[in-house]
């Protein structure tokens, strides 16, 4: 197990585990200085990738690190996530002070992760996405729970103030917009599953288009 935060990285306690751990402290941006390259027979990653500053990279190092044939399992948060709630600060912005500034972290676009995935090395590729809706009763305990969770905005050139009433007029915004009938409202989490294997000479090759014996027709 391979976290950047050492509090994060001891937070469960071994027994919770069914098999065998082993904690490193470090950046998954740096995995070469890490592991070694071809050690591992599979890697997975849980909701960390969206805050990697360079994904291309990240992802050419996992496959330098798995073996031949070895597995890349993944899941990251996708461009939609929190899509009502960039939409309201946006709106917001532009009516109270003629301006916008980004206030949710940019992430990484579905189509993207095929072609990332691809030119990283990675074959026999399978890309899925699922969408998670949460209510909350306002955009302020959104908020709050997105501070807890550590998901906060961390773009460098981010302004760190926003006015009172700014504010206020997302809150209004998010709820006219995007708000449920029963006064709550949502925040949705695109969630993009990948899967991915190191190339290898045993591996399963696919069959050279119009060779196949049996059409689909007969099946279905």
């Amino acid at each position: 197990m391979i976290d950047l935060s050492e509090q994060t990285l001891n937070r469960d306690p071994d027994d919770e585990f069914q098999v065998q751990l082993e904690r490193v402290q470090g950046d998954e941006e740096n995995l070469l200085e890490i592991l070694p390259r071809n050690s591992h027979e599979a890697i997975v990653s849980c909701l960390s990738l969206h805050w990697v500053n360079d994904l291309p990279s990240v992802l050419v190092q996992i496959k330098e690190v798995l073996k031949p044939d070895g597995l890349f399992l993944g899941a990251m948060f996708g461009g939609e996530t929190l899509f009502e709630l960039r939409s309201a600060l946006q709106l917001a912005e532009v009516d109270r002070e003629g301006g916008i500034s980004p206030h949710v972290s940019p992430m990484t676009d579905t189509r993207d992760i095929s072609n990332l995935l691809s030119r990283a090395g990675f074959t026999l590729l399978t890309i899925d996405t699922d969408e998670v809706r949460v209510g909350y009763p306002s955009m302020w305990e959104l908020i709050e729970d997105l501070k807890d969770m550590g998901e906060g905005n961390s773009i460098l050139g981010r302004r760190h103030i926003m006015h009172r009433d700014t504010l206020a007029a997302a809150s209004a915004i998010y709820r006219e917009l995007h708000g449920n009938e029963d006064g709550s409202i949502p925040a949705t989490f695109q969630v993009i599953y990948m899967i991915g294997w190191k190339p290898s000479l045993t591996q399963a090759k696919p069959l050279e288009r119009g060779s196949a014996q049996t059409s689909l027709k007969d099946v279905l």
